[in-house]
């Protein structure tokens, strides 16, 4: 079997496509037959991220017009749902991986709506296998998109952290217990609802992730709470400095609007940490029993759920563990044996 994974998105560090790009890629490699050849369609900008004995295909402008010339290819494996990009013949069949539909559900004009449904019509209908990442996922692919009839199935993603039990040189040294936020800060996130959880304590919020302009909002609302000085925006962290937050935090925090997965929570579980998430999208189908709930975000119902959370999460001395156990459930040699068997369905 001849197979290309499109890590085209992998130029863009510190996002969610990155991270899957890399550890599916690295899973992938690992679980496949040594009869098997495949590759990696990248960027430029990306760098030979399986290192230099791998195969890699590397992007030209003329790709986004022409398929990409790779003979006798078996399987274009498309790792995110917009992509231009599509390789080899007629015959090549085409895997789609959907990560989300969030813009079913964030502030989208109905114009917008249309265009973005049509944008991803396009995409399913090239597809001859289409894979979502959650079950929330999938129901709205199924919903939402007219697959004509083509199998659709969830795979859940998997979860893995390097150690870096060394460092300890992070960008910004709390100087109190803190309540750790994890993600691109833009509005969908909704970061801007959890200075209120820092009332009737003397806890820090620390928000770790690429800025845009939505950083004004949370410092409004952080003023708003008489909180300003424990709220700390950091913007984008390394590896080892993730792994230094996660690891020495209170506990994560992470009210988002949409999500297809929510990859954050899950690695803040495998320290053990309680984990205080909203309700919405996917967010349920991955913390499980195991995390805390906000409904919605008013400001004293959400400092009540968090006391009170973290009043549970002390008394039960087995509760970290079990947190630790459900993350380590998500298993990214398990997601990629999975997508092998879509590969060999389609032969």
């Amino acid at each position: 079997m001849n197979i290309v994974i499109d890590c085209e998105r992998m130029k863009y560090p510190n996002t969610g496509l990155y991270t899957f790009g890399d550890k599916f890629s690295h899973a992938i490699n690992s679980v496949i037959s040594p009869e098997d050849n495949i590759s990696f369609y990248i960027d430029r900008r990306t760098g030979k991220f399986m290192g230099e004995d791998a195969r890699y295909i590397e992007k030209r402008l003329i790709d986004k017009l022409l398929p990409v010339p790779v003979k006798s290819l078996d399987i274009w494996h498309t790792t995110y749902q917009l992509s231009k990009y599509i390789g080899g013949s007629k015959n090549t069949k085409n895997v789609l991986t959907v990560h989300d539909l969030n813009f079913l559900y964030e502030k989208t004009s109905p114009s917008d709506i249309v265009r973005y449904t049509k944008k991803h019509q396009k995409r399913i209908d090239r597809a001859d296998y289409i894979v979502a990442i959650s079950e929330f996922a999938k129901k709205d692919i199924l919903e939402h998109l007219d697959v004509k009839g083509k199998p659709v199935i969830a795979i859940h993603n998997g979860c893995i952290l390097p150690e870096y039990d060394d460092f300890d040189a992070p960008l910004y040294r709390p100087q109190r217990p803190y309540i750790l936020a994890i993600g691109t800060v833009v509005p969908k996130k909704n970061f801007h609802v959890l200075p209120a959880i820092l009332k009737n304590n003397d806890y820090e919020l620390i928000i770790a992730g690429i800025k845009s302009d939505y950083v004004a909002k949370i410092e409004d609302e952080a003023r708003r709470h008489n909180v300003e000085d424990r709220v700390k925006i950091i913007g984008a962290i390394s590896d080892a400095e993730k792994y230094w937050y996660l690891k020495n935090c209170l506990a994560f925090a992470f009210p988002s609007l949409a999500e297809g997965f929510g990859m954050p929570v899950l690695e803040a579980m495998r320290f053990g940490k309680p984990v205080f998430i909203s309700n919405l999208t996917s967010l349920p189908e991955i913390g499980g029993k195991y995390a805390y709930y906000f409904e919605n975000f008013d400001p004293e119902y959400m400092q009540g759920i968090f006391e009170k959370g973290m009043e549970d999460y002390i008394a039960d001395k087995d509760k970290a563990e079990l947190i630790k156990q459900h993350a380590f459930s998500f298993n990214w040699e398990n997601c990629a044996r999975k997508y092998y068997q879509v590969y060999q369905s389609l032969l």
